[in-house]
């Protein structure tokens, strides 16, 4: 959700990039560096003492004289490289935020990766040991280290093929030449290119002939990624920081998939979703009342389409407040029998919860937000305000220390199974955290937030019948009782602005890692590229990466400052969420889907890709944007809103992205207000598209919860770039308009508006048409599908990967679960095959009882085995369908040309074999 914002569009500028290439011109050439020395080496690593290499340059601020560095050989393919003060003094990101990884205490002897070093001035590289390639070489430029300003450089190759770096609306395979990647959360309505977005992952892969190698930045300030190839400098990638400490991890692969199992064993692997989850969304911002969102579940069901959500934007919340209904519109008894309504046709509900609570003597959410002292707090110990939509709003403090005894409170209360909002899955936004009414200083709040609310739509009766629904969903003088309600009455007040039990702990504690003092916490010298000020040059002297955001000089209650933390501020709300959510629900796996994340994220939520437009160009990039998330940054619960959210999609552009969102993980319609209404079921093109995919992703579902499964066991992607599975085609590097969905099913959409034909990559390999079962054999060149109308969306299944996919589709995944299998056994290159099925209950954080099993072919036989220990829904194979087995057939299966179905008929209960020649 989000807003049309009118905001001053500044292009992305590579000034910095360029003047940093002239050493004539950038004061930083004067920086001496450090030397190195007292190094002491361990069979698993080394530490040394860095010292000042000569007269401080104090460009961006006062150059630290003594730092430390640690290498630690953590396992066989991860090194950590650490470069600190030695006081401890300076920011580094809590465990509590971001749980360090383990150090298994690997040998250098045996590490895939090398440390090498200079004494003086200081530089490191790092390369692999079996050929000595280096992969990262910091003599490339002079090592800064200022009490506001971080400076390292590496060396690269020519062109590198380098992924990842946050989230972006820029090509999947980065630019590297005058590119800057800036990392600093900002409500990004449009999600515009080379700007910074919602999201901060500084993680890069990099791939190579030689094989893939991923490099991870920890670090939360306010950061400028430069990259770029100059006849003075080379081909180079920089990183520049606000603060913090420069503390690196580097896994060796050295394939890609290989780089992202070793990242999650950095960050953590992703959190496993319900089942139900991978179902079909619906929301909108711009439902007038709980009769508007009730007509749109009964026009799902009328029309065929399967909705297995619906979902309500802040349109719910009484003038925009969260923790609150708006009692004419969307009243509580009526929400309830709406909820109520979804229980019990086996359908959920979601709404969305933004972290700014409104200013306001109701709901109680503030008061009660006072007496935790949870909330963010001025110098003079007042509540620091800001604005979004309800006006003026507190922000909670998520270091607080009663925190989550508030944030569950405000959950089990207003989300209550008994009388609240029983929600089945919880959606946060604005979690940047966004403050977007209120410019920097943000000093009269109450001047910036005229306007907010927006007034609310005129309230009505209901306008037509809704059969099946209760009596309060028809229209007056239906013959039926409703639900006599007395009217709430609310009390509309300002609190004071003073509270006396408010408090701020001390600002600095010696050798805690809280931040060194005396810094500028508002204006910075250096002044990284965040789109949220209205110039580039405006987040030093003017403030700007206060903009539309909480002041960075605000101090949490452990004494860290926004300054430090701005980047982790939805990531911490995904937490305090997710907690809430298992205490409503403990036996439950909770479903969040989150704007704003850092890495790490995914152990928690997932992601949708925020504010996006109908337009061709967000249709090809969910594409990469989903790629990156799930194959990079290890939240594989991603999707785009589909036909866009913001301005008027067409019935051609949403019918394309319906098919292309339908082989996403996370599969949801949602627009703006003020748009023209795009459910599915709006056009007929749509309508038969939605039916169509929909059937297909339903009956897939079980494989791409296996997908998901195994991504949460040890971080294999569930969403594969072509060069993922084929990283020895060079063809394949820069793909980023086809895609592979788990390990097998290619997808290839059309995506050119006017476009009846689409150019599909196939690497030299064997695919077959997923649709025909028809054999193809990939030549490592694109090949010209034609004849691909609105409704249609090529998908190839690639030779080798055995799929489980249900024998029929349902209209609700409850109904799913209970229809058998049929098998698909796509016969590679070398004549085998393989692959994979998880079942379990589809919800449980413990799971009583699973199944595991596995798909082994060979020389005509099928091996069926594994664990078999789920078998609630009493399920069965009834087929398998061999494909490109020609010749292999016998009497009593089914054949055409080089596809056999043999019929089976067998419980999922125990280990089989099934033969292609079987009678």
């Amino acid at each position: 959700m989000a807003r049309l914002l009118w905001f001053m569009a500044t292009a992305a500028s590579a000034t910095a990039v360029a003047r940093r290439d002239y050493p004539s011109d950038d004061a930083l050439t004067s920086c001496p560096g450090y030397s190195a020395s007292n190094v002491v080496k361990t069979a698993s690593g080394l530490t040394a003492d860095l010292t000042l290499a000569g007269e401080a340059c104090n460009v961006y601020g006062t150059d630290l004289k003594d730092l430390t560095l640690e290498v630690s050989y953590d396992t066989e393919t991860r090194l950590h490289v650490k470069i600190q003060d030695v006081a401890n003094n300076v920011y580094q990101i809590p465990e509590s935020v971001f749980p360090r990884p383990a150090a298994q205490g690997s040998k250098e002897e045996k590490s895939a990766l090398k440390f090498d070093y200079e004494e003086s001035p200081f530089s490191f590289t790092v390369s692999r040991s079996d050929s000595g390639e280096v992969l990262f070489d910091t003599s490339a430029a002079s090592l800064v280290f200022e009490s506001q300003y971080l400076r390292l450089r590496t060396k690269l190759p020519d062109k590198p093929s380098l992924y990842g770096l946050g989230e972006h609306s820029d090509p999947f395979m980065l630019n590297t030449t005058d590119y800057i990647r800036t990392f600093w959360s900002q409500d990004a309505y449009s999600v515009p290119e080379g700007a910074n977005l919602y999201g901060n992952h500084p993680v890069y892969f990099e791939q190579r002939e030689s094989g893939t190698h991923g490099v991870f930045f920890l670090n939360s300030d306010g950061m400028d990624v430069m990259i770029n190839n100059t006849a003075e400098s080379g081909q180079y990638l920089e990183y520049n920081t606000l603060g913090g400490v420069l503390d690196f991890y580097f896994v060796a692969g050295p394939s890609p998939v290989e780089v992202a199992k070793q990242y999650a064993e950095i960050v953590g692997t992703p959190a496993m979703m319900p089942y139900w989850g991978f179902g079909f969304h619906n929301c909108r911002y711009g439902y007038q009342d709980v009769f508007d969102v009730a007509e749109v579940v009964y026009n799902y069901s009328q029309a065929e389409i399967p909705l297995e959500t619906m979902w309500t934007d802040i349109d719910y919340m009484y003038r925009r407040r969260v923790f609150s209904l708006d009692p004419d519109r969307f009243p509580l008894h009526k929400m309830r029998e709406l909820v109520d309504y979804l229980h019990a046709h086996d359908q959920h509900y979601v709404v969305m919860v933004d972290p700014a609570v409104a200013y306001q003597d109701f709901p109680a959410a503030f008061q009660r937000g006072v007496d935790d002292n949870i909330f963010l707090l001025r110098q003079n110990g007042s509540v620091w305000k800001g604005v979004v939509w309800p006006g003026v709003t507190a922000f909670p403090d998520w270091f607080s220390a009663n925190i989550s005894k508030y944030w569950n409170n405000e959950f089990s209360i207003f989300f209550s199974q008994e009388d609240g909002v029983d929600i089945d899955a919880l959606w946060i936004d604005m979690n940047e955290p966004s403050d977007f009414p209120c410019y920097f200083p943000c000093d009269d709040p109450d001047a910036a937030a005229v306007g907010y609310p927006p007034e609310p739509p005129p309230v009505r009766s209901p306008p037509r019948p809704l059969p099946g629904f209760p009596c309060d969903f028809q229209p007056e003088g239906t013959d039926c009782a409703k639900i006599e309600v007395k009217s709430l009455e609310i009390r509309d007040g300002m609190p004071r602005a003073y509270f006396n039990n408010l408090f701020i702990s001390p600002r600095q504690t010696e050798g805690q890692q809280k931040g060194l003092p005396g810094r500028d916490l508002l204006f910075p010298k250096y002044a990284i590229h965040n789109k949220a000020a209205n110039e580039d040059s405006w987040n030093a002297a003017e403030g700007g990466i206060s903009n539309k955001t909480v002041n960075t000089d605000v101090i949490h209650q452990n004494g860290l400052a926004m300054y430090d933390t701005h980047n982790l501020y939805g990531t911490m709300m995904s937490t305090a969420s997710h907690g809430a959510m298992l205490q409503r629900r403990p036996t439950l796996r909770p479903m969040i889907i989150t704007r704003s994340t850092f890495a790490g994220a995914g152990t928690k939520v997932g992601h949708w890709l925020g504010d996006n437009e109908s337009t061709w160009h967000h249709y090809r990039l969910a594409i990469r944007s989903m790629m990156a998330f799930a194959s990079v940054y290890q939240i594989p619960m991603v999707g785009a809103d589909t036909c866009g959210f913001g301005a008027n999609t067409t019935e051609q552009l949403c019918s394309r992205w319906a098919a292309l969102g339908a082989f996403s993980p996370f599969f949801r319609v949602h627009n703006n207000l003020g748009s023209i209404p795009q459910e599915l079921y709006r056009w007929n093109t749509t309508t038969v598209v939605a039916r169509k995919f929909l059937d297909i992703r339903y009956r897939l579902l079980d494989y791409i919860y296996t997908a998901l499964h195994a991504q949460t066991l040890d971080g294999t992607p569930m969403v594969n770039p072509l060069f993922y599975l084929y990283p020895k085609d060079k063809n394949t590097f820069a793909l980023d308009l086809q895609y592979f969905l788990g390990p097998a099913l290619l997808v290839a959409p059309v995506t050119e508006e006017n476009s009846t034909s689409v150019e599909v990559y196939l690497p030299d390999d064997v695919f077959y048409d997923f649709y025909t079962h028809e054999q193809v054999v990939g030549e490592g060149k694109a090949i010209t599908v034609e004849d691909q109308g609105w409704t249609d969306l090529p998908l190839y299944l690639r030779g080798g990967v055995v799929v489980p996919l249900r024998a029929e589709s349902a209209n609700t995944t409850t109904a799913l679960r209970t229809k058998p299998f049929e098998i698909l056994v796509p016969v590679g290159r070398d004549g085998k095959a393989c692959g994979r099925l998880y079942l379990d209950d589809g919800v449980s954080v413990e799971q009583p009882a699973t199944s595991d099993i596995s798909f082994e072919y060979a020389d005509g036989v099928l091996k069926i085995d594994g664990t078999f220990g789920y078998t609630a829904d009493e399920l069965k194979i009834t087929r398998v369908t061999f494909l490109g087995v020609a010749g292999q057939g016998g009497a009593g299966k089914r054949a055409a040309g080089d596809v056999v179905t043999v019929e089976v008929n067998k419980p999922l209960t125990e280990a089989f074999t099934v033969e292609v020649g079987q009678v």
